[in-house]
């Protein structure tokens, strides 16, 4: 029997016109009267690529997948922050109605997610898979070496750095990245025919505009966050599989993380990895929606 990792065409695209002009894209699932729910998705992917589709009409959710600026279908923005990403979600929740939003963050979503939390701008977060801070200095130790080697990099250079990442940076590189990095259990969601087709998409996507959406991506991931994690007030639920071998997600899987922000609560799952937010997408809205509810 084939299995469903929840992969469905939205039910609605669209752009919303910020103030400075700039074009945001987005994409939807669920009811438009639905719980809404942000999500901010991981590298070099679009709004295309979101998670749960056989659960979100019936749990009454709202999916709206936002293309980082310079990404998709969102115009460029070259020295965007997550301080600046906050506010461009902030016209796009009043421009769309969405009424005490929540937010997932996957993979390199994370900090985006936990940025419009430090804002004030949703009521839950989740994080799957996520980035975490790796410029801090409690991963000193701890990183891939060459992860290390990329975070000081940005540190020592941003520029050049990113100079770096973009010409790295295209959709077939970082699909090998991605499948020699991950472990089998994760392989097997990834190379699933359905989901590859949709995966390898929103990853031809991302790129449409050429590689610079991708790094600055990347130097923000690597950057010191410019919110402190201990001021986040909203819940936050951190979901990791133990089986997650990513280098470039929570090196502890989130632990240290947990205990820094005050309303965190972990759920360590032990026979899966970073794919868990199509293998487990029940779960990961149920528990937040109990928070927004």
């Amino acid at each position: 029997m084939d299995v469903d990792y929840g992969i469905r065409k939205a039910a609605r695209l669209g752009q919303t016109r910020l103030p400075d002009g700039r074009l945001l894209g987005w994409a939807e699932w669920g009811p438009v009267d639905g719980t809404p729910v942000l999500l901010c998705p991981g590298a070099a992917t679009s709004r295309g690529l979101a998670f749960g589709g056989g659960v979100v009409d019936a749990a009454g959710v709202r999916l709206v997948s936002v293309d980082r600026p310079g990404l998709g279908t969102s115009d460029p923005a070259p020295e965007r922050t997550l301080t600046s990403w906050a506010t461009d979600i902030r016209h796009l929740i009043r421009e769309r109605a969405l009424r005490a939003p929540s937010a997932v963050g996957f993979s390199q979503g994370a900090p985006f997610a936990l940025a419009l939390a430090a804002s004030g701008l949703v009521n839950a977060v989740a994080v799957v898979s996520g980035s975490d801070e790796i410029a801090h200095p409690r991963f000193t130790h701890s990183l891939n070496p060459q992860v290390r080697g990329m975070v000081d990099a940005v540190v020592a250079d941003a520029v050049a750095a990113e100079d770096s990442f973009a010409d790295f940076g295209d959709a077939s590189a970082l699909w090998e990245l991605i499948i020699t990095t991950s472990a089998e259990p994760d392989r097997a969601v990834y190379t699933d025919p359905v989901f590859q087709r949709a995966f390898r998409q929103a990853m031809d996507e991302a790129f449409d505009q050429g590689p610079a959406g991708y790094a600055r991506d990347t130097i923000l991931a690597m950057s010191p966050w410019p919110f402190d994690p201990t001021d986040i007030t909203v819940p936050v639920d951190l979901w990791y599989g133990r089986q997650d071998t990513s280098p470039v997600h929570s090196p502890d899987l989130g632990a240290s993380l947990t205990r820094m922000i005050p309303t965190a609560t972990r759920h360590l799952l032990p026979t899966v990895g970073g794919s868990l937010l199509w293998t487990h997408a029940e779960d990961v809205l149920h528990t937040l929606l109990a928070h927004s509810r």
